[in-house]
């Protein structure tokens, strides 16, 4: 049972943030255009009171602003759960085999010695190629992902897929501005 929070609440940051990126959801549906979209989105900015935002989406269907500090109202504790194991992605350090543990480690070391004895004029330059070879021989052995975090990169990969969203939506409404103006 959750506790509904009065419309005079304040919002933060996070819950305009929110409220942006569902509505930009809205104008990528076809439920509203890019002049109805300007005009909410102010709206949404100079927002201060959940009430408020409510008034924004009043005549939209989901998705609508997610509010993650909504107070919860006591309710009887639930069973506790035997805990499940988590799965093991296949390419996680957790998998990894004695060789694979030892290439991963020795290769950021081969760096910094290389590194050290071509700074203090020991050994010449093509040291480097060392821990260059150290890593080639793990890619190729392991494959690409032998010593990545699949998780990061797919993590990095829907940011950047994200941001370069908000920028065509932004410049479509520059644009469209722009046609309005002229």
């Amino acid at each position: 049972m959750t506790e509904v929070p009065s419309p005079q609440l304040r919002i933060s940051d996070q819950n305009r943030e929110s409220a942006l990126s569902a509505l930009g959801e809205h104008m990528t549906a076809g439920r509203i255009d890019i002049d109805e979209y300007g005009e909410r989105s102010a709206r949404i900015t100079a927002a201060k009171t959940r009430g408020e935002l409510g008034e924004i989406f009043a005549d939209l269907p989901a998705p609508h602003p997610r509010y993650e500090d909504v107070p919860q109202a006591v309710a009887a504790p639930e069973p506790v759960k035997e805990a499940q194991p988590v799965p093991q992605r296949p390419n996680s350090p957790d998998n990894w085999s004695p060789p694979q543990r030892f290439l991963a480690g020795i290769v950021p070391l081969a760096f910094i010695a290389a590194i050290a004895l071509i700074a203090t004029h020991m050994v010449a330059w093509p040291i480097i190629f060392v821990p260059l070879g150290l890593a080639a021989i793990g890619k190729s052995m392991w494959g690409r992902d032998w010593n990545h975090d699949q998780h990061h990169r797919d993590r990095r990969d829907r940011h950047l897929r994200d941001r370069e969203r908000r920028r065509e939506l932004r410049d479509s409404y520059r644009d469209h501005r722009r046609g309005l103006d002229h």
